[in-house]
């Protein structure tokens, strides 16, 4: 049996630093004590400096879909108006969560690839002027799209209502200044750019979003961030916490802080505009309008089984990247540069991805996506 090395390319969950690993293996200390209060505290810190903002930062033991929830249980009460920018799966989400709790949806329909624009989202709010909130992307994972949140929130500040971000893939990828923004509520997870395995979630609320907070009806315990705002401000959390991804987040936001925001985002930037350099080389098209840093999307061409291109690639090739979720099944291939990657990991992409097409007897030049990525990546902007 040939030997064969697996590498993670895809949107989450991404890969996680050895040192973070290491971390996790940690012995366990118990959660209410002074040793572990010092490390809430530690995290609280990192966190807002992550997030970008000034208010304080809430993490709970669950997927990034967990403090989805907790935004809507938490800023709307049944019955309220939600609008919702609904551009690919996770735009979705937000819908079917706030049906689940009893708000009145008014989606903005928008076709798969394309973001947002703000004519839509004022248009909207024109036709709802007693809307409650506004809840969009900052990067919709499924289709590669990245939204103009400073753009929209200029013209959902102009009105009572609040603004949500899912920032669960985009957060530490894309430039976001939450409290510049009129951004009332971000949140992330912990498997994308926080460089850190499944399980933790993060959700930050502006004082306007404290006082809707204050009044919401919506059903919440575990969830109520009430709760989570009188533990941290105690360097204390509700109930029992993820201890080992908080000694592993302690690492990851060090790793962050050392690198610089600036710094991170530099830095997919400059993976991304390699990735789709080399996409385009090699004839592809991009799927998404406004493509990110956080990953590149590429339209599976004619005569190309996009499943078995993303099959063969992980299980032959040892590179995973994400097919196309749902309705887009096939029909796109997604490859990350996400979190704890590096120039040499975008090549091992390219390469595996042409080995993959040429298997297929897709016409292109081998090398020739590998070259076009190396003329970008030769340098370090940083450097």
């Amino acid at each position: 049996m040939k030997l064969k090395k697996n590498y993670l390319l895809s949107p989450g969950p991404t890969p996680v630093p050895p040192e973070v690993a290491s971390a996790g293996a940690w012995p366990l200390i118990h959660h209410r004590t002074p040793q572990f209060q010092n490390i809430i505290k530690e995290v609280a810190q990192g966190l807002k400096y992550l997030f970008q903002t000034q208010h304080p930062v809430y993490f709970a033991a669950c997927s990034g879909t967990g403090v989805m929830e907790a935004a809507v249980t938490n800023l709307m009460s049944p019955g309220e108006v939600m609008i919702v920018a609904e551009g690919g799966k996770f735009g979705e989400r937000w819908s079917k969560i706030g049906a689940a709790f009893g708000c009145q949806v008014v989606p903005i329909k928008i076709e798969y690839g394309r973001g947002v624009t703000p004519e839509q989202v004022e248009a909207a709010l024109k036709k709802n002027p007693g809307a409650k909130a506004v809840f969009t992307q900052l990067s919709e994972t499924s289709t590669g799209c990245v939204f103009d949140i400073e753009a929209i929130g200029k013209v959902v500040a102009k009105t009572p209502a609040l603004f949500v971000v899912d920032g669960i893939s985009g957060l530490g990828a894309e430039v976001c200044y939450p409290d510049r923004w009129g951004v009332d509520c971000v949140l992330t997870g912990s498997q994308k750019g926080v460089m850190l395995p499944p399980g933790l979630g993060f959700i930050s609320l502006s004082s306007k979003g404290w006082a809707a907070c204050e009044k919401s009806k919506s059903p919440r315990f575990y969830f109520d961030l009430r709760a989570y705002k009188k533990a941290l401000d105690k360097n204390d959390t509700p109930y029992t916490p993820a201890i080992s991804l908080l000694f592993q987040l302690a690492e990851a936001l060090k790793i962050i802080q050392k690198e610089t925001i600036e710094g991170m985002w530099a830095r997919h930037a400059w993976l991304g505009e390699a990735t789709r350099s080399a996409v385009k080389a090699l004839h592809l098209e991009l799927f998404a309008e406004r493509p990110g840093n956080v990953l590149t999307s590429v339209k599976t061409p004619a005569g190309v089984d996009g499943e078995k291109l993303v099959k063969e690639m992980r299980d032959d090739l040892g590179v995973t990247i994400a097919g196309g979720q749902e309705e887009m099944k096939g029909k796109v291939f997604r490859i990350a540069h996400l979190g704890y990657m590096d120039r040499f990991d975008i090549l091992i992409a390219i390469g595996a991805l042409e080995t993959a097409l040429k298997r297929q007897n897709f016409a292109m030049k081998l090398g020739a996506g590998v070259a076009a990525a190396q003329e970008i990546l030769w340098q370090d902007p940083q450097r």
